[in-house]
């Protein structure tokens, strides 16, 4: 790995072994895992021996890196991956993948260049489809596999999809589809249609036109142009003139680039161009970025599983698969910045709440930032009970720190009464005056002494009753006193005794009071970075199906302008149901069905803390 987590050349990323089964390398797992920048992922495919490698080689901004080759032999094996440092937009890495050439004749496995074509669409942001010649027929047809998609990709996993769910899962495939770029290499004729001058986007959506009627032919030549216009939600050409003379191109890879041909060049750099600025960051369905850390290996992974295994990939248990790992992981993470944030607790029970607050606000913020499709607020509510769990543990270490301090101050402070006591200096006539007077004293430094901590008045009050029967001995040895003065002195211990226990149940309802303010805090903080994570993901959702139905009006107004009323009036119930299902994504109503019942209260919130004090102190009372 180079430095800044990018890679100085390729790696293998989807290993094609003899058997035909597809899987995710761990070198390149390794390398993903220390990608946290959000990724754009470009892929190309196309037959083999087609020149996809140069292309990807100057997306990285090198003269080589993918393998080239000279020969009539495949190169590339399975699928390769180059993560670099995005030329355009900092903070993200571009991840190049070039596959495995498709319709490889020493091969002769179309199902398994259909997995490949699959995993490409599916992974990729942008995906650029590679041929030679011209946008023909044939070219068209040799991309059969875009109309195998529909059979080989699932949304939903139901027991028994009817037409009608079937049909509507294919019109969803625009949500989450690639941009579809076709680069067209070695292109050596006018790009003129109908004797007119037509730009490289003219010239593909020519390409694509449908033609009109039922006959099996017609029926079999618009298929893979219905995928391409249906599924994909926007469309590009390039073309390439041949980029140097037949006998240069065994050598294109040591080939300086002013030694290619001027055209080639300038249609390479326009190609490069796009690609740096129009490629998105790939998004999961339901609007999440994909970064390389766990989202893209793990959706890799997930796919090629499912090959394994010779199930159709759903992309709804592939999102919450990886949905329930990152989760997993975003709890880790976010209760890590809070055990950060509480690793030096103070004595100060005031100082211990803010700190937990503040530590839990952030935490709370680590796991918004990173979670997806928390929806039911499961994994927050993981997180938090964590973080009280913690903090629990904390206040026991909080108050026996407290109590030790509170403990050595009182021995210390009562030192020089104690040795006093030993002399028998209390034991005279009038000694029980003196010992009040020196008890009260030191109770006073003690109560001005900082810092204590929560445990003072328990601890004082702890350490009277201890003496309780000393001061009561010296009060009846007291010959100075009367009987009737005794009494009355008794009385009075029994009163201060009493009364320090009231300040003891007042120091203990002054803490409840503030755990519950600060709980009702980090409540309220909590209910409101969820709040917004919500807005973001719904909003994320509906723009999901703005691009959708964007992509489906234009195709609509195209194809009402060919005369192809009927195939737009079946647009028009998809951009219908697209408008359905966006006015429907609610997200105050989600939030407070799900979320708020699982957050609960202040005093729940208070009672949980209580509760695993409980179970600590009864866990402590086993051992």
């Amino acid at each position: 790995m180079a430095s800044g987590g990018h890679m100085p050349a390729p790696v293998c990323l989807i290993e094609n072994g003899h058997d035909g089964k597809l899987c995710v390398t761990k070198d390149a797992i390794d390398i993903l895992n220390g990608i946290n920048e959000p990724v754009v992922v470009v892929s190309i495919v196309g037959l083999y021996r087609t020149g996809k490698s140069y292309l990807m080689n100057r997306l990285a901004g090198q003269q080589s890196g993918f393998a080239l080759g000279n020969t009539v032999e495949s190169k590339t094996k399975g699928v390769w991956m180059w993560c670099v440092p995005h030329p355009s937009v900092k903070g993200q890495t571009l991840m190049l993948l070039d596959t495995e050439g498709l319709g490889d004749v020493q091969k002769g496995d179309s199902k398994n260049d259909g997995w490949i074509f699959c995993l490409a669409v599916l992974l990729s942001s942008t995906l650029v489809y590679n041929s030679r010649g011209t946008i023909d027929n044939d070219a068209v047809q040799k991309l059969q596999y875009i109309t195998e998609l529909a059979e080989q990709i699932k949304i939903r996993s139901p027991s028994s999809p009817s037409e009608d769910e079937e049909e509507e899962e294919n019109s969803q495939f625009v949500c989450f589809f690639p941009s579809f770029v076709w680069a067209v290499r070695d292109f050596t004729l006018d790009l003129k249609i109908n004797g007119r001058k037509a730009t490289e986007d003219e010239y593909l959506q020519y390409a694509l036109e449908l033609k009109k009627g039922l006959s099996k032919k017609n029926t079999d030549y618009n298929l893979p142009r219905e995928c391409i216009r249906r599924y994909f939600p926007s469309r590009k050409c390039f073309v390439f003139l041949p980029p140097a003379s037949p006998e240069n191109m065994r050598r294109l890879e040591s080939l300086r680039l002013e030694d290619l041909v001027a055209d080639f060049r300038e249609a390479t750099h326009r190609f490069c161009e796009y690609i740096f600025l129009k490629s998105p960051v790939k998004t999961l369905k339901g609007g999440h970025r994909v970064t390389g850390k766990c989202d893209a290996g793990s959706v890799g992974s997930d796919l090629c599983r499912d090959h394994q295994q010779g199930k159709v990939p759903c992309l709804d248990n592939a999102v919450v698969a990886l949905a329930n790992l990152e989760n997993k992981a975003a709890v880790q993470e976010a209760f890590k910045v809070y055990q950060s944030g509480m690793e030096e607790f103070p004595v100060s029970m005031e100082n211990i709440t803010s700190v937990h607050q503040k530590s839990s606000s952030l935490a709370t913020s680590e796991f918004m930032t990173r979670s997806f499709k928390d929806e039911k607020g499961e994994y927050v509510t993981n997180l938090k009970q964590d973080i009280d769990m913690y903090y629990v543990v904390l206040m026991e270490e909080n108050e026996m720190a407290s109590e030790r301090k509170c403990k050595e101050l009182l021995k210390d402070l009562f030192s020089d009464m104690n040795e006093r006591l030993q002399n028998g200096e209390y034991s005279q006539c009038g000694g029980y005056e003196i010992y009040c007077r020196d008890r009260d004293a030191i109770i006073a430094q003690y109560r001005r002494e900082p810092n204590k901590g929560v445990k003072a008045e328990a601890v004082l009050n702890e350490f009277l009753n201890e003496r309780a029967a000393e001061a009561n001995s010296i009060l009846h040895a007291d010959k100075k006193l009367t009987e009737s003065e005794r009494e009355i002195k008794e009385r009075k211990e029994m009163e201060d005794l009493l009364q320090q226990k009231c300040k003891e149940e007042e120091e203990k309802r002054i803490e409840s009071e503030r755990m519950m303010k600060v709980e009702q805090e980090r409540q309220k903080d909590t209910v409101k970075q969820m709040e917004e994570k919500f807005n973001k993901e719904m909003e994320q959702r509906r723009e999901e199906m703005d691009r959708a139905m964007e992509s489906k009006l234009k195709e609509q107004e195209e194809l009402l302008s060919k005369g192809f009323k009927e195939k737009a009036d079946e647009l028009h119930e998809e951009i219908k149901s697209f408008k359905e299902k966006k006015e429907a994504i609610s997200v105050g109503g989600i939030f407070k069905d799900y979320v708020m019942p699982l957050l609960g209260t202040g005093a729940d919130l208070l009672s949980n803390i209580f509760m695993h004090r409980s179970l600590l102190k009864g866990l402590k009372a086993l051992k």
